[in-house]
Parts: C-alpha cells; structure tokens; sequence
C-alpha cells in the first residue's frame, strides 16, 4: 500500500498550454476577436497569444480536438457571462445549445457556462463558479 504524501507546492494559474492548429495566424487572430487575447510572441511554427491568465502556444499542426474535452474559463459573475454570451453571438461564434446557451456545467451543478467551438474544432467553455447563486 502507498502512503499518501502532502505535495509541497500549490499550482498556480496557466502558464501556458500548447495546441496543434492548421493555420497558427488564422487561429491568433480568432484568439484576438473572440476572447480578447493579444498577440505575445512568434516562435518557429507558431504563435502565442494570452493575457495575465494564461499563454495559448497555436502550433502549426493536425488539429485533435478528440484529445481533450474542454477547457473552461473562469468569469467573475453572471453578468460578464451574459456580455460573453452577447459579445460571442454578435461575432458568429460556434455556440452550443442556440436558444438556450447558459446552462449548468452539470446536474445538480451551482456552476453555469456556456460552450462554444474554435476554427479547428476545440470546445472552450466561459463559467461561473456558483453562477446559480447570482439574481
């Protein structure tokens, strides 16, 4: 039997993930306009965009959006999350659930989202931790 030992370090925010996308300008651009990243750096085949939260490296490569779920965001309350939800629409975005966008993140869950699609496929999802909670 394993014993359980305390880890000594706490993760912090993003520093940055990787994804494998078919045009890298094409998908910083939708970064840009769509989220409100800017761009940080070129590297070779790729580039960054981010903000103070987290560093997306866009990598010229075969999309696999099968690989991973989603990620989700974290916004600070409902009304940013309807502004989102506005702002997503008003630009064409790939939105699931049209007519019924905001939801819970699970059954029973005091979280609400929403979830929507990029160019190469990814699902993102914008959150409110106990969003439920909120008038």
């Amino acid at each position: 039997m394993a014993t359980k030992r305390k880890v000594p370090f706490t993760l912090g925010v993003v520093g940055h993930f990787g994804l494998a996308v078919r045009d890298p300008k094409k998908s910083a651009q939708w970064w840009q306009r769509t989220l409100g990243l800017r761009k940080e750096f070129e590297f070779d085949g790729g580039i960054a965009v981010g903000n103070d939260n987290v560093t997306i490296a866009l990598h010229k490569g075969k999309p696999s959006p099968e690989t991973l779920d989603h990620i989700s965001f974290h916004l600070p309350n409902m009304s940013a999350l309807r502004k989102a939800l506005a702002h997503l629409q008003s630009i064409g975005a790939d939105i699931e659930d049209p007519g019924d966008e905001i939801g819970r993140e699970a059954p029973g869950s005091p979280h609400r989202g929403l979830w929507f699609h990029d160019p190469d496929g990814y699902r993102w999802e914008l959150s409110v931790q106990n969003g439920a909670r909120e008038k």
